[in-house]
C-alpha cells in the first residue's frame, strides 16, 4: 500500500497508463483474447507457469501484474538482476507456508534469464509440485538462454512488439488522460510511433518530452528530433539478434534480393557488429550458394574483406556493401556444397580404402616391386590429353558427387564434364 507521501509523489506516464485489467493491454490479442493461452488460463481459473518473451516495452512486467491481481494467489515479485540464491530461499520458504495454509503464490521473475543455470535448476522442484507458479519475464530468446528442464515445465508466450495501430492507441490514451491533444503535425505523429521501435514505455516517455512543449505551433518531424532521440534500434551482437540478422541477410542474398539483403546489412551495421564478421559470412556465402555459377564470387568477397582491413570504417563499409550486391545479383548455385557434403558423406562411410596402385608415386625399390605405380598413363601422353582411369579405391563403386546447374559458367563445367564422361565410356569399350 501506498503511503501519503508516495501517493503525492510524481508518476511517470508510462506508470499512470498502466492497464488495470487485461483487455486494455495493447498489441497482444493472440494471447489475451478469444482462444488465447492467458484468456484460457483465466476463464479456467487455473494458472500454469509460464515464461513471457518479448522485446522492451511490450507488456510482459502488466500482464504479471494483472494475473496476481486477478488470482487469489499470493504475489511474489523479484528481478533477477538484484536477487540471488539467499532471496530465493526466503520465497520458497513462504510459499512452502503459505501452501500449507492452502494459499498458493504467484512468483513473477523479471529478467529471468539472468539467472545462471544453478538457479535456474533451483526453481525445478518448487515448480513442479505446484508450491509457486513461475512467470518469468525475458527479452532474450529462452531457447538460449533457460535451461531445459526449466522450459519443459513452462508454457512459453511470445509478446509482439506492438505495431503502429497499438502505439496510436497509446498516444489517444495519453492525450485522454492528460485533457490535451500532442502538438505534433500529422508527418511529425507518425514519426514519434517510428521511434518508438515497437517499444510502449519508450514511446509514453517520449511523449512526456512532448507534452512539455506550448500546444502551438504544431512541431514538425525536424523538430521533433530535437526534442526527443530516437530508440536505438535492438541489437545484440552475441544473442538472437546477432543469428537473426545474419540469417536475414544470408537468405536475402540466396533470394537474389539486393535491396532485402543491404537493408539487412545496413542494420546489422547500425547495430554495432563488426564489418570482418560480416566479411567472413559473404566468403562463406560466396562458396555455399554461388560457387562455381559465378567463380568471380569468391574472389569478389575476399577483395571485399582485404578492402575493408586497409580502409576500415566507414569507407571501407561500402566495399562491404558493394559486394553484398554482387553476391545478390550473381546466379546461384549450391552444386559445390551439396557435392562436398556428399563426398564427405561417402568418406566417412568407405572408411580406410587405400588409393589404387596405379596412382600412387614408388620413390622405392619396395614399392615398385609391390605395384606402386604400375600401368599408370600420364594423361598428357594421350591423344585427348585425357586417360580415362579409374581413381576411386578399389572396390569402391565410381560415384557422381558434384552435379554442376544450368545457371551462370556452370553451364560451362557440364559440358567438359560430359565430355569427359563420353570419353571415359569409349575408353572403357
Amino acid at each position: 500500500m501506498s503511503t501519503l507521501f508516495e501517493s503525492g509523489a510524481p508518476r511517470p506516464l508510462a506508470d499512470r497508463l498502466r492497464p488495470k485489467n487485461l483487455s486494455e493491454v495493447v498489441g497482444q490479442d493472440h494471447l489475451l483474447s478469444g482462444d488465447g493461452p492467458i484468456s484460457r488460463m483465466v476463464e479456467s481459473g487455473k494458472l500454469s507457469s509460464i515464461i513471457l518473451w518479448g522485446a522492451p516495452g511490450t507488456g510482459k512486467t502488466t500482464i504479471a501484474w494483472l494475473l496476481a491481481d486477478i488470482s487469489d494467489l499470493h504475489f511474489e515479485r523479484l528481478s533477477a538482476v538484484f536477487s540471488g540464491v539467499a532471496d530465493l530461499r526466503k520465497i520458497f520458504e513462504t510459499a512452502r507456508k503459505k501452501r500449507e495454509m492452502g494459499q498458493g503464490t504467484l512468483l513473477f521473475v523479471d529478467e529471468i534469464h539472468r539467472f545462471n543455470r544453478a538457479q535456474q535448476d533451483g526453481f525445478l522442484p518448487y515448480v513442479e509440485d505446484g508450491t509457486v507458479i513461475l512467470v518469468g519475464a525475458t527479452t532474450e530468446n529462452p531457447s538460449f538462454e533457460l535451461n531445459a528442464p526449466l522450459l519443459s515445465r513452462t508454457q512459453v508466450l511470445v509478446l509482439n512488439r506492438l505495431g503502429d495501430g497499438s502505439l496510436e492507441e497509446l498516444l489517444v490514451r495519453a492525450e485522454k488522460l492528460e485533457g490535451r491533444v500532442l502538438p505534433l503535425d500529422a508527418d511529425a505523429r507518425a514519426a514519434l510511433r517510428a521511434m518508438a521501435d515497437g517499444d510502449g514505455r519508450y514511446l509514453l516517455n517520449m511523449v512526456e518530452s512532448v507534452l512539455a512543449l506550448p500546444d502551438a505551433p504544431l512541431i514538425d518531424t525536424a523538430q521533433l528530433t530535437e526534442v526527443v532521440q530516437r530508440r536505438v534500434p535492438l541489437y545484440d551482437k552475441s544473442r538472437e539478434g546477432h543469428y537473426n540478422l545474419i540469417s536475414a541477410l544470408h537468405k536475402s542474398l540466396r533470394g537474389s534480393d539486393t535491396d532485402a539483403a543491404l537493408y539487412w546489412l545496413a542494420r546489422m551495421l547500425a547495430g554495432g557488429e563488426d564489418p570482418r564478421y560480416i566479411a567472413r559470412r559473404l566468403v562463406r556465402f560466396a562458396s555455399e550458394d554461388i560457387g562455381l555459377a559465378d567463380p568471380q564470387a569468391l574472389m569478389q568477397s575476399i577483395a571485399a574483406w582485404e578492402a575493408y582491413e586497409r580502409l576500415g570504417s566507414p569507407e571501407g563499409d561500402l566495399a562491404i556493401a558493394q559486394c553484398v550486391i554482387y553476391l545478390a545479383t550473381a546466379p546461384k548455385s549450391n552444386a559445390a556444397y551439396r557435392a562436398e557434403k556428399m563426398a564427405a558423406k561417402a568418406a566417412r562411410e568407405t572408411g580406410s580404402l587405400d588409393p589404387p596402385k596405379h596412382i600412387l608415386n614408388a620413390p622405392t625399390g619396395l614399392m615398385k616391386d609391390l605395384g606402386y605405380g604400375a600401368g599408370y598413363e600420364y594423361d598428357h601422353d594421350t591423344e585427348e590429353g585425357f586417360s580415362g582411369q579409374n581413381y576411386f579405391p578399389e572396390g569402391m563403386a565410381r560415384a557422381r558427387f558434384y552435379e554442376p546447374g544450368d545457371k551462370g559458367f556452370e553451364r560451362e563445367i557440364a559440358k567438359r564434364l560430359d565430355y569427359w564422361d563420353k570419353l571415359r565410356r569409349e575408353k572403357k569399350d
